[in-house]
């Protein structure tokens, strides 16, 4: 039986508002950095986004969604970040910051499997 592994993960929020502190969560992003694995998964509620602003800022968001997976599944198409190893990645994408796309505050656990453990917390999280 394989062993457990500690990973790291962070709720990806969008904060269309800073000043009125209201989210909705948006995703998941997930570390393990004995498996060098660093995935996010965003799952955009349009009808959502569209009570929290207009329509024009919706398109903008999930532009900055789209930038936020693509700097955590690296690669050149993520810009200089993105080409930084995981956990740097991890650490940036999960700073604190007051813009429109957040993170929450990073929580540990065990897990064999990161892409499931991902997934099962995408779906209680977010879905």
């Amino acid at each position: 039986m394989p062993g457990k592994h500690v990973f790291e993960y962070a709720v990806v929020r969008v904060v269309p508002r800073v000043e009125r502190e209201e989210f909705m969560n948006v995703g998941v992003v997930l570390f393990c950095k004995k498996l060098n694995y660093l995935q996010a998964i965003i799952t955009v509620n349009e009808q959502k986004i569209c009570c929290f602003t207009n329509p024009d800022e919706a398109e903008q968001i999930k532009v900055n969604l789209q930038a936020f997976k693509l700097i955590a599944h690296g690669g050149k198409d993520g810009g200089p970040i993105a080409s930084m190893d995981e956990a740097s990645r991890f650490r940036w994408l999960t700073a604190t910051r007051s813009t429109v796309v957040q993170a929450s505050k990073v929580h540990p656990g065990l897990c064999i499997d990161p892409q499931q453990m991902l997934e099962k917390l995408h779906a209680q999280l977010v879905l």
